[in-house]
């Protein structure tokens, strides 16, 4: 009788374990399944993005900026003898000339052109150098190594830098950021510090609902390389990214 309830207790034990254990199981491949649906949905809509960045700016450089430049020469060639109608005429073609630079500007911010013509490196000095005509924050860029990125990883590291440095004026309050770009035996380091408020990190990624923070993520993941973040509150951040380039 002893031992009918001994063996009857292991067995219902071994089966409470195996139900346990089923369940921990399923819990575990429930939640890779939904990051990965979430991962999946978020590199859609990166994808999603760039290509349509891609679009406007295209359209933008290609058709809007030619008509408004036609616009202009249209207009100028009109002959008048009134005062008031060469005034108009000189105010509308100043305004033309703002709204085509103004384009150019969009255009750009959408898809720098000096990313496909000169590499990452140069597009990066110039999208520092539009922010510090604009903001106080000091940035400061350096490179070491001879730096070759392939295009299609050079947007996503090119939209890293632009999220990070964004990130850092509308919340960090720094005073200073460094950008750090290396390229040493096939690997790219992109090493980013600023000297602004800090945050804690684990609680932005669990509740961060936009596409900032798990853009950095992803675009990461999309080159199959990998992002650390280290932050405080009140003694600024560190990003390290490796990139297999």
């Amino acid at each position: 009788m002893g031992d009918k309830i001994f063996y009857t207790t292991i067995f219902v034990s071994l089966l409470i374990a195996i139900i346990i254990i089923y369940f921990v199981v399923s819990i575990i491949l429930y939640h890779r399944r939904y990051i990965k649906l979430q991962r999946d949905r978020i590199t859609a809509e990166i994808t999603i993005l760039e290509n349509e960045r891609k679009r406007i700016a295209t359209d933008l450089h290609d058709s809007a900026g030619p008509l408004l430049s036609t616009v202009k020469l249209i207009l100028n060639s009109i002959e008048t003898h009134s005062e008031h109608d060469k005034n108009i005429i000189e105010k509308s073609s100043r305004y033309i000339d703002e709204t085509i630079t103004n384009l150019r500007q969009i255009s750009h911010n959408l898809l720098p052109n000096a990313l496909e013509r000169k590499g990452l490196v140069e597009a990066t000095r110039e999208f520092i150098q539009q922010i510090s005509e604009k903001q106080p924050l000091s940035i400061d860029l350096r490179t070491k190594g001879n730096i070759q990125v392939p295009a299609e990883k050079a947007i996503h590291i090119f939209r890293i830098i632009q999220e990070i440095v964004q990130n850092t004026l509308k919340h960090a309050k720094a005073k200073q950021l460094q950008i750090s770009l290396s390229q040493d035996d096939g690997v790219l380091l992109v090493l980013i510090r600023e000297d602004g408020a800090g945050f804690d990190v684990r609680k932005a990624k669990s509740t961060s609902t936009g596409l900032g923070m798990k853009s950095l993520e992803i675009r990461t993941d999309i080159m199959h390389g990998s992002l650390a973040i280290e932050s405080t509150p009140g003694h600024g951040t560190h990003y390290l990214i490796k990139i297999p380039a």
